[in-house]
C-alpha cells in the first residue's frame, strides 16, 4: 500500500461515533450550512418509506435539526414508490420533470445529476432507497466530517455487506471489478472500503464541477474525478456499521461491471470502446441463448455548465 494511503487511512477514516449529534448540530449552526438528502428511487415501495420516516424522525426535529430537506427522485417507478415516499414526508420529484430541455436517459447517475437542480443544500447526501433496517447513522456519519472539517469535500460510507447470512460477502462488483481497477490505475484511492457504495455526501461546490456518468459508473467516476480535482486529503470515509439491501443477480452485476469498466476506460484514455455492449447467456428451451445489452457510455457535463443551474444559483 502506498505511504500516502496509509497516512490517509489514519487521518481520513472515521467512525460515526467520532462525531456525536450534539457536535454536528453545533457545527451546522456555526457554519450556517444547509443539508439536503437525496434518495434516487426506482420501484422501492417496500423500503423507501421507512428510510424517509427514520430521517424525519431522528434528524429533522426541533431538537436535532441536522437535515433541512429530503427529496426522493423517482426515476420511473411502476409501483407506489412516489406515494409511499410522499406519505412518509419526503418531497417527491419525477426525474422527467427536472431540466426537461434535456431528454432523460435511464440510469442512477442521471437521477443524481438532475437532483442538484431541485435541492438547495450546501451539503448533499445521497442514500440508496433499497436499504433495509435503515439507521440514521448512514446520514449523520457521512455528513459529519463535512460540517466539522472545512478541508473535507466528499465522504463515503463504509460498512459490512452481508450476503446470504455470510458477513462481508456482499459488494461483489466492488471486489471483482472496482477494487482491482482502483488499485492498479488510481492507487491513491485503494484505501476506500466501499468505493461503489451508494451512501455518500459532498459539498455542492464540488458536485457541480463534476461530470456524472449516467449509469452505474457514477460512483467510481465521481471518486476518480474528485481525486484529480480536490486531492486525496479532501476525501474521507466513515464507518456506519452494516448495510443490508436487495442483492442483484449475477447477470445484473455483469452489466454493472461493464458500465464501471467503461467509466474507468474513459478516464484512462478518453477513448472509445470498440464494442460498447455486453453479451450474456440465459438457458432457454433450445439451450443457452445470447442476450446483448448496451453499456452506458453517456456522461452529463458538470452542472456548473448548465444554463438553468447557473440562473438558479444567481436568483
Amino acid at each position: 500500500m502506498l505511504e500516502d494511503v496509509e497516512r490517509w487511512l489514519s487521518t481520513r477514516s472515521w467512525s460515526v461515533e467520532d462525531r456525536p449529534l450534539k457536535k454536528l448540530i453545533a457545527a451546522k449552526r456555526a457554519t450556517g450550512s444547509a443539508v439536503s438528502v437525496v434518495l434516487p428511487a426506482l420501484n422501492e415501495e417496500e423500503t423507501v418509506g421507512e428510510i424517509v420516516a427514520v430521517i424525519r424522525r431522528e434528524l429533522m426535529t426541533r431538537k436535532v435539526p441536522l437535515v433541512d430537506e429530503i427529496v426522493v427522485i423517482d426515476s420511473g417507478s411502476t409501483d407506489r414508490t412516489s406515494e409511499v415516499a410522499a406519505d412518509a414526508g419526503a418531497r417527491v420529484v419525477h426525474r422527467d420533470e427536472i431540466l426537461p430541455r434535456i431528454p432523460t436517459v435511464p440510469g442512477k447517475g442521471e437521477v443524481l445529476w438532475r437532483s442538484l437542480l431541485v435541492t438547495s443544500g450546501d451539503i448533499v447526501a445521497f442514500i440508496d432507497a433499497d436499504l433495509k433496517e435503515f439507521s440514521a447513522d448512514f446520514v449523520s456519519g457521512i455528513v459529519g466530517p463535512l460540517l466539522t472539517d472545512p478541508g473535507v469535500d466528499l465522504v463515503k460510507a463504509m460498512y459490512d455487506r452481508p450476503l446470504g447470512g455470510a458477513a462481508g460477502q456482499g459488494g461483489r462488483v466492488t471486489e471483482l471489478m472496482a477494487r482491482p481497477l482502483l488499485n492498479m490505475h488510481w492507487p491513491q484511492l485503494a484505501g476506500f472500503v466501499q468505493p461503489l457504495g451508494g451512501e455518500y455526501a459532498a459539498r455542492r461546490s464540488l458536485l457541480e464541477q463534476l461530470p456524472f456518468p449516467v449509469g452505474y459508473g457514477v460512483e467510481l467516476g465521481m471518486l476518480v474525478d474528485a481525486l484529480h480535482l480536490v486531492g486525496l486529503d479532501a476525501l474521507a470515509q466513515v464507518d456506519v456499521g452494516v448495510r443490508k439491501h436487495r442483492h442483484q443477480d449475477g447477470q445484473a452485476l455483469g452489466r454493472m461491471s461493464a458500465a464501471i469498466y467503461r467509466t474507468a476506460q474513459l478516464r484512462l484514455a478518453r477513448g472509445h470502446m470498440i464494442r460498447p455492449s455486453l453479451t450474456q447467456f440465459e438457458r432457454g428451451d433450445a439451450g443457452f441463448e445470447p442476450r446483448t445489452y448496451s453499456v452506458d457510455t453517456e456522461e452529463r457535463p458538470p452542472m456548473a455548465e448548465i444554463e438553468e443551474y447557473v440562473e438558479r444559483k444567481a436568483a
